[in-house]
């Protein structure tokens, strides 16, 4: 039997073999930190429909996916630290644009540990930031790949790229 997961890669290697629009690329940090033994992963609401989501955006000027994912968290969610620049994984979503239109993005993460929580940040009022549980985070995503990529994340950067 195929998992859910699994049936998404199939269906997303099958649209690439077939054609049709590539998708659009994000860029997301994971920032996580450490409490007594354990990972906790920050996560933010989205603007528009309130789910939990990593703090994620489109790249700007010449800047590198892992310098996007840094700036997009420090915008989103008020937080600065170290982040990896080897990616944890990707991820697939439909994005709602205000036409009406849907695009398919795909979303690079990168593993930010975050030294620094700032008192203000640009989308302060526009979003509620949450530090939870890996475990917890993972069932608060609505996104399964994504879900999985935060389960498989134990906090060590350094394990991502073997």
């Amino acid at each position: 039997m195929i998992s859910q997961l699994g049936r998404l890669n199939i269906f997303e290697r099958l649209r690439r073999l077939f054609g049709g629009n590539p998708p659009r690329v994000q860029a997301a940090a994971l920032p996580w930190r450490r409490a007594g033994g354990d990972v906790e992963v920050l996560l933010v609401t989205s603007r528009g429909t309130g789910r939990w989501v990593l703090p994620k955006g489109w790249p700007e000027g010449g800047e590198s996916l892992s310098e996007t994912a840094a700036r997009e968290a420090l915008e989103e969610a008020g937080v600065e630290g170290t982040t990896s620049s080897a990616e944890l994984g990707r991820y697939f979503y439909g994005k709602q644009m205000p036409t009406g239109l849907t695009w398919r993005c795909e979303v690079a993460v990168f593993p930010l540990e975050v030294k620094r929580e700032v008192r203000r940040w640009p989308e302060k009022k526009k979003r509620t930031r949450r530090w939870v549980a890996r475990e917890d985070a993972r069932r608060m995503v609505n996104e399964p790949e994504l879900a999985a990529l935060i389960a498989g994340f134990d906090g060590n950067p350094r394990k991502i790229a073997a």
